[in-house]
């Protein structure tokens, strides 16, 4: 099977794509493309438990610690203790940070209004059951059984 056949190759080729199409609007705004995510996974009303954001965001709590710190030195969020749960942390928007939230939000729904525009809605779900299979498959192990089992 060649390369290009792969299905992770194929995943990983369209993300990076993506991820570069991102990245050229979020330098605009000197941001990066996490920092962009990371806006839009925070609530803009009622900020969002410091430990609910990188589960939403599908990465280790250590990847985000960097990306907090870097968005607290550009002043986009700030912490404060959370209200209901004296041991945990809310991170909050500055109004820097939710002007920045709104353009990422903008770019994401220009994007897939674009995606929308050219490929038909059942090939999109299509698409996204393939994705949603892919994660059962993954989150389930069952790539590993299959391996060992030859």
């Amino acid at each position: 099977m060649k390369r290009e056949e792969t299905i992770d190759h194929n995943i990983k080729s369209a993300w990076h794509a993506i991820s570069r199409m991102y990245n050229q609007q979020a330098v605009k705004q000197d941001i990066t493309t996490s920092i962009g995510f990371v806006l839009l996974n925070i609530s803009s009303k009622d900020g969002t438990p410091a430990t609910k954001i990188a589960p939403l965001m599908g990465l280790e709590s250590r990847s985000l610690t960097r990306v907090l710190k870097n968005m607290e030195e550009k002043r986009l969020i700030y912490r404060k203790p959370d209200l209901n749960d004296g041991r945990s942390v809310r991170i909050f928007l500055t109004d820097e940070g939710k002007r920045k939230k709104e353009v990422s939000r903008a770019t994401v729904l220009a994007f897939n209004n674009q995606v929308r525009k050219v490929i038909p809605e059942s090939k999109l779900n299509v698409f996204f059951d393939v994705i949603d299979d892919i994660n059962k498959i993954i989150d389930h192990n069952k790539i590993y059984d299959n391996t060992n089992n030859k």
